[in-house]
């Protein structure tokens, strides 16, 4: 049994706790494109750039009003696109006269 105290309840090793890429073939620079593609997809690199400078609280009130915005709309037209893309709709040309 491990103990609870000193290292705050966390196992002695933890291993793997964050974004972790194995080599292989020692094909560094492929590993490197892997790890870039995680961290951009989990959108670390955006984060770190608004992170780097200080960023003003009306400025990050618009951003996030602009964001709001951008993902509802963007929703919106997946919905919209998604059906006209469906197939056997009983109407296949809606609003079409």
């Amino acid at each position: 049994m491990e103990k609870k105290y000193g290292n705050m309840g966390l196992p002695r090793h933890i291993q793997f706790i964050s974004r972790t890429i194995f080599v292989q073939n020692n094909d560094v620079d492929k590993a490197c494109r892997l790890l870039n593609r995680i961290l951009s997809k989990e959108d670390i690199f955006s984060q770190y750039r608004r992170t780097r400078y200080y960023e003003k609280p009306t400025q990050v009130r618009r951003r996030i009003n602009y964001e709001r915005c951008k993902s509802i709309y963007n929703e919106d037209m997946d919905r919209k696109i998604k059906f006209l893309l469906r197939k056997n709709r009983i109407d296949p040309f809606p609003g079409a006269l």
